[in-house]
This record gives structure tokens, sequence and C-alpha cells, in this order.
């Protein structure tokens, strides 16, 4: 991977971590992006990049529906939410960008409920920065990924595909997501975020516009840029 990356000479580092299923690839010294909290799913580390302000990048890549029941996803969504706030109380701020395949949708219960992650759709309600539930607050996400579900103009109407003969289907579903606190959403714009369908020309979809595992992956990436 790395021979790959650095192909086009940006001299790509990869970040060692204990994390089973996420691999970080920098352009900067592997040092300024280190481990705070992981797990076999689950990296959050802090970055501390020179004449920047310090963020927390937690990436995740949770069990598989194919194996995991709604009800159950509702739990690793918690156990993830908890450890970022245990991450953020430790590096003193909650400047927390979330990334990864999550393998719930922005609507379901783990992703929107208070005891979850607390991600919403619209920019106005995350800059409140929290909301209180019977006397406990919960801090916000913002999830900007709701803008992308559906048809767009040159892009996938989500990021996986699956059609299952049964009486409730979503076809297409929003798995993989980019999710950032309130104190980061001035550094990202409204167009910062996107789906892509091809990589130098060379497209990621398949017959009916799904994503081509042949070619890449049954998941289409999805780019985000961030200032900070």
């Amino acid at each position: 991977m790395l021979m790959q990356l650095n192909a086009a000479h940006v001299r790509y580092e990869l970040c060692p971590g204990l994390c089973q299923s996420i691999t970080f690839f920098v352009a900067f010294q592997a040092n300024f992006l280190t481990p705070v909290l992981e797990n076999a799913r689950i990296s959050i580390r802090h970055l501390t990049l020179p004449a920047r302000a310090e963020i927390l990048v937690a990436a995740a890549h949770l069990p598989s529906k194919l194996h995991f029941s709604n009800e159950s996803m509702i739990f690793e969504c918690s156990n993830l939410a908890r450890m970022i706030e245990d991450s953020e109380e430790a590096c003193g701020h909650g400047r927390t960008i979330l990334l990864g395949d999550l393998n719930v949708n922005p609507f379901e219960t783990g992703m929107v409920g208070t005891g979850g992650l607390h991600a919403v759709m619209s920019r106005e309600v995350a800059s409140r920065g929290s909301r209180t539930v019977q006397s406990r607050e919960y801090d916000f996400f913002y999830n900007p990924m709701w803008a992308h579900f559906g048809d767009r103009q040159g892009e996938a109407p989500g990021t996986y595909y699956y059609d299952k003969a049964e009486h409730v289907t979503y076809f297409w579903n929003m798995f993989d997501q980019v999710l950032v606190r309130p104190s980061l959403l001035d550094g990202l714009g409204v167009e910062s975020v996107r789906i892509l369908t091809s990589v130098r020309g060379i497209s990621l979809l398949g017959p009916g516009g799904k994503p081509d595992r042949s070619v890449g992956s049954d998941h289409l990436p999805v780019l985000a840029e961030l200032e900070f």
C-alpha cells in the first residue's frame, strides 16, 4: 500500500497502532498522530501538527449488520460514543472528527440517540453544542452525510447497495460517514464532503451504478476536507 501511495512522489508514512480494522497513512511525520484509545474495531488518535489546533481523529469499522442485529448496533454506537468522550476528557478538548464504516445509517437510533453518537443533520442545531434531556447534557455531532443521501448530481445515492428480498429494504445505505463536533464546524465547508464514484478516471461503479468490488470495494469511499 505504501509503495502505491508513494508512487506519485508523496511521502506517506504508516502510523502504527493496535487496532486490527483501521490503518492510518499520513503525509507528515507519523509521531504527530498518536493513539489515545483503541480496540479491535476503533482507533482514536490525537493529531498535534505544528502551528495547528490539536484535534482528535476517531476512526471505526463497526460490526456488519449481516452478523449484528439493529439492537446490538445501538450498543456498538453507544460504546463508540463513550470511547470518544473518554478520549476528549483525557486530551482536554472536544475538537473531534469521526470517520469510518459505521455500518448504520444516519437516521438509525445509535446515530441520533443521546445515548449513542447524537449526530444531527442540521448545522444550526449542531452549533448549539449540546442539549439537555432529563437533567443530563449531551454533546452533539454534526453529520453532513444526510445531504448526500439519495439522488445527487455527480454522486451515488449512498455508499453501500444492498437489495434484499424482504418487505422493507433501503437499497442504498450510508454506512460510511464523517461526523464532526460543533467546534470544528467552521472548518467544514458545505461541499467539503464527497462520495467518490471514480478515482483518476477509473470508475468505481459497475452495472446499474452500484459499487464494483472487482475494481475497488463493495463500499464507495468518502473524501472529506477539514480546515483546523
